[in-house]
């Protein structure tokens, strides 16, 4: 059909196996370590993961077979469909052809409840009955409610006390589902008491919730902790997005030549990008770009470094690109991509050479949001809306070469439940923010004594 806007596939076309990206890096990533840059084991991760999540966390096969109940669990939203942004394209004016993998159609409204359906039923399999998590726009913290309530697991989150504030319908749907969330920095935790204490005024940050779940963790032998981003099994869990598009650019005929996804922690663009980044490893020609915002500019300005996930300290040090563990980001509204470091296997993509990164500004983002809602009609989340700014500067871009570029990307979440920031940016509320230099050389202390990754 030439205007044809949906490309869908059916439960049976469901994805039975998710993809490894590890396995097929030329030169390995280094481990994580201890604090004297030992590599750790599966025993340091103990206390914190359930031991089959800790194997797929350690994990360098290239593909990992999905049990047939989180399949079932999957056919709850999964497959997603892949769009043709065709209003978009008529307004710019461009040759390029636009695809979105809508992930906003999941009961959470972000391609969150990928990871968060699997973690839960694995914890569920080792025994464990409560989890313990952080989430900054209150995206995860929605999902994994969402998951535990299916499967049958207590869920305490800690919430970013400036998303706590912006996003109050975010906790109210954690607590439709169950979910126990509170203020973070908040006084349940030793290390929320501390912070309060000396910053009472802190806006909060994913370093200082992260370690308020893991404190509670690793203090219940029924409890451990669930991460919506950043390490390797959720890499892993994500790439159902990207598996399935291929299969859908399959059934018309087409490829990308550019594959977008927004980047905080990485696991969106990371579902999206890594089936595309074996094609590139295997020889296709296709560019893959990550966008950030200027405020939290991992992998366009921060070094490639040993950190830990968390302020206290509690995790090992990962190889990653970070702006240190002591990170405060600015109180933007794109609260899903405030964290200090960025995933250690889209970091090594980075300097492997398989993605590019770009940094983009608040304004751009937001008036790059409202003209896809003026067209496509679906109002995205702060988050997409960097990946959304992205698509149509290389929309652009081809317009000016004159070439039909074939583009996509991962639409990750709806805007729904953040509709104060768009008030805000209509009533010129917003601005644009780039990190200082003497801000961002203030936290990189934080790495002052650590082990150094490999050059």
């Amino acid at each position: 059909m030439s205007d044809q806007i949906k490309v869908v596939l059916t439960e049976d076309e469901l994805p039975r196996q998710w993809y490894n990206l590890a396995a097929d890096f030329t030169n390995p990533m280094p481990p994580p370590v201890d604090m004297e840059g030992n590599p750790i084991g599966p025993d340091a991760l103990a206390p914190v993961f359930p031991m089959n999540l800790i194997e797929q966390e350690m994990c360098t096969d290239r593909w990992v077979d999905i049990p047939e109940e989180i399949l079932g669990l999957y056919k709850i939203w999964r497959p997603t469909p892949l769009y043709r942004a065709r209003r978009l394209e008529k307004a710019l004016g461009t040759p390029a052809k636009i695809y979105y993998k809508n992930e906003g159609v999941s009961p959470p409204g972000s391609h969150k409840p990928n990871t968060a359906v699997a973690q839960a039923w694995y914890n569920k399999e080792f025994g464990i009955k409560r989890l313990t998590t952080e989430t900054g726009a209150g995206q995860w913290g929605s999902a994994l409610s969402f998951a535990c309530e299916l499967i049958g697991l207590e869920c305490k989150i800690f919430m970013v006390r400036i998303s706590f504030t912006q996003k109050p319908f975010r906790k109210m749907m954690m607590r439709v589902w169950g979910g126990d969330c509170v203020a973070s920095p908040s006084t349940e935790t030793e290390v929320g008491r501390k912070i309060l204490e000396e910053m009472p005024d802190t806006p909060g940050s994913l370093g200082i919730a992260i370690s308020e779940a893991l404190e509670q963790a690793v203090q219940r032998e029924d409890t451990r902790y669930a991460l919506g981003s950043v390490m390797n099994h959720v890499m892993l869990h994500q790439t159902i997005i990207g598996l399935e598009a291929k299969a859908q650019f399959e059934k018309i005929g087409e490829y990308p030549d550019i594959v977008i996804g927004c980047a905080g922690g990485g696991s969106n663009f990371a579902g999206l990008a890594f089936p595309f980044a074996a094609d590139k490893i295997a020889g296709k020609d296709v560019r893959i770009v990550a966008t950030e915002p200027t405020a939290c500019p991992t992998l366009t300005r921060a070094p490639y470094a040993y950190d830990s996930g968390d302020v206290a300290m509690m995790t090992p040090l990962l190889p990653m690109h970070t702006l240190g563990h002591t990170f405060v980001p600015a109180p933007i509204h794109a609260g899903g991509l405030r964290y200090h470091g960025m995933a250690p296997m889209v970091s090594h993509a980075l300097r492997e050479g398989l993605i590019e990164a770009n940094s983009l500004e608040q304004l751009e983002c937001y008036e790059s949001a409202v003209l896809w809602a003026r067209t496509e009609g679906f109002i995205p989340a702060p988050e997409t809306s960097h990946a959304i700014a992205q698509a149509i500067r290389e929309a652009k871009q081809a317009k000016e070469e004159g070439k039909e570029k074939v583009i996509v990307m991962n639409w990750s979440g709806h805007g729904l439940m953040d509709l104060t920031g768009y008030e805000a940016f209509f009533d010129g509320k917003l601005s644009d923010y780039s990190l200082p230099e003497e801000l961002m050389a203030r936290s990189l202390q934080s790495l002052e004594g650590l082990p150094k990754p490999p050059a």
